[in-house]
């Protein structure tokens, strides 16, 4: 009973002799539990027996004894070679029984995540701990409570995990997953669409924006601050799911045997997949700053616009503005992929700071970094995508001309229009992607 006493004790934090809601979902976080709120409640509503909210010694007590009981039989199966304990080959062969393919750098972080002595090793002490922290009804929902910790995060606040399956080119491997985060993506998308409409206006024509805007919304009505958000949203979770996909594979390549990466080296992985998945669907990018800016009515939906820039200009209208959007692309990936992924590994080191609002400041620190050292290069991009209608925009033919060219119109001001907007959007899309993530994973879970 020594090891039950000394877990209560290490989960009793401020040693008042009861374990609260806060500190299990603070040791759960920490470990990467997910949803963290939902397992606490189902925790707190079969063993908090007189209902006051915290568990007492005697209360958790019969807590760890079921989880031993359950347990103790998968323990032993694991332990392929019967030596009492769990390593970094049976984690692997436990991936590989189950289909899954899995790097022995991430099997190691496994292990640490269970191992509190250092050996590199786990034995049933330590499993029985996770466990009952992790509190996984069989050993298919634990390895995927494991895989959800083995996550990284691109853009606005979407994860994906790190393990492939055997067929590492199928995107269906990541299931409800990715389905749910495209879910989530489309509608914090949608909510913020207006701020991403005023944001695009605001870079092309300054402060007359405004007056613009309220102009449209007289004639086009309330419908029209959400003009071009179904191209936004066709192309948003492809590209950032095909970032991902591109950023996974370059890093289980360069990790090697190596347990991470550095800041260099998460840079230019940043650089390279969010520049190729950028440019895979940058004709959809033109298409939404089109829809953005033209009056309502002026194309009969997506297609409709394409037909026509087809038809009255070329195929390179479509890629408009392209340099300058690589050039912006290529600082704001990898300083975001650089800042977030060195500040995550930070935070994993010290449990005090892995909760989700500091999680969540965090990931907008990011954010912002990205956005700061590549914006003006965000507004000439629009500037050239729009100079093919706005009579207001000058036609430069480069990415140094249309730098001199919103210079001498707007000065220096002029290459930050819109950024309050952008930092004002993206906290409730953030919001709105890392709440609805989870629950729409678990009601798909559910049904399919």
């Amino acid at each position: 009973m020594d090891h039950f006493r000394g877990l209560f004790d290490k989960l009793d934090k401020n040693k008042d002799g009861f374990i609260s809601t806060e500190e299990l979902q603070s040791e759960m976080r920490r470990i990467g539990v997910e949803p963290v709120c939902e397992k606490v409640q189902a925790i707190m509503s079969s063993y908090d027996q007189n209902e006051d909210g915290r568990l007492s010694y005697q209360e958790f007590l019969i807590y760890m004894m079921d989880k031993e009981k359950k347990w103790k039989i998968d323990f032993h199966a694991l332990d392929r070679n019967k030596r009492g304990s769990i390593d970094l080959e049976d984690i692997m062969s436990l991936f590989k029984e189950l289909g899954l393919v899995i790097s022995k750098p991430n099997a190691k972080r496994i292990i640490q995540m269970m191992d509190d002595d250092n050996s590199m090793t786990v034995d049933w002490e330590e499993f029985l701990q996770h466990v009952i922290i992790n509190p996984a009804e069989n050993i298919g929902e634990l390895v995927s409570s494991w895989k959800h910790n083995l996550v990284f995060d691109v853009g606005e606040s979407r994860s994906m995990p790190v393990e492939l399956t055997q067929q590492e080119t199928d995107l269906s491997i990541w299931g409800n997953f990715i389905l749910a985060s495209g879910l989530a993506d489309a509608v914090s998308r949608t909510v913020t669409a207006p701020i991403d409409l005023l944001k695009t206006r605001l870079q092309v024509f300054g402060s007359k924006a405004v007056f613009l805007g309220f102009r449209e919304l007289q004639t086009g009505g309330f419908r029209s601050l959400w003009q071009g958000n179904a191209v936004n949203v066709l192309k948003g979770t492809p590209q950032s799911t095909l970032q991902c996909f591109i950023y996974a594979q370059m890093r289980m390549y360069t990790l090697g045997e190596r347990d991470s990466l550095s800041v260099h080296q998460r840079f230019g992985l940043g650089c390279v997949s969010g520049a190729v998945a950028h440019a895979a669907f940058y004709p959809l990018e033109v298409l939404k700053v089109r829809l953005n800016l033209q009056p309502a009515g002026t194309y009969i939906g997506v297609l409709g616009c394409a037909r026509l820039i087809y038809q009255n200009e070329s195929m390179s209208a479509f890629y408009r503005g392209f340099k300058p959007s690589i050039l912006c692309m290529i600082p704001y990936a990898g300083v975001e992929c650089a800042v977030h992924q060195s500040i995550m590994s930070w935070v994993k080191q010290d449990p005090e700071h892995f909760s989700d609002s500091k999680l969540f400041l965090f990931s907008f620190a990011a954010f912002a970094s990205g956005q700061a050292t590549s914006y003006p290069l965000a507004v000439i991009r629009t500037h050239q995508q729009a100079q093919a209608f706005c009579s207001s925009s000058q036609k430069p033919t480069d990415a140094l001309q249309g730098l001199f060219g919103i210079y001498e119109k707007y000065g220096v001001r002029g290459f930050y229009n819109g950024m309050g907007a952008s930092f004002l959007r993206a906290v409730p899309c953030a919001l709105l992607n890392y709440t609805l993530t989870s629950k729409f994973e678990t009601l798909l879970s559910s049904l399919l």
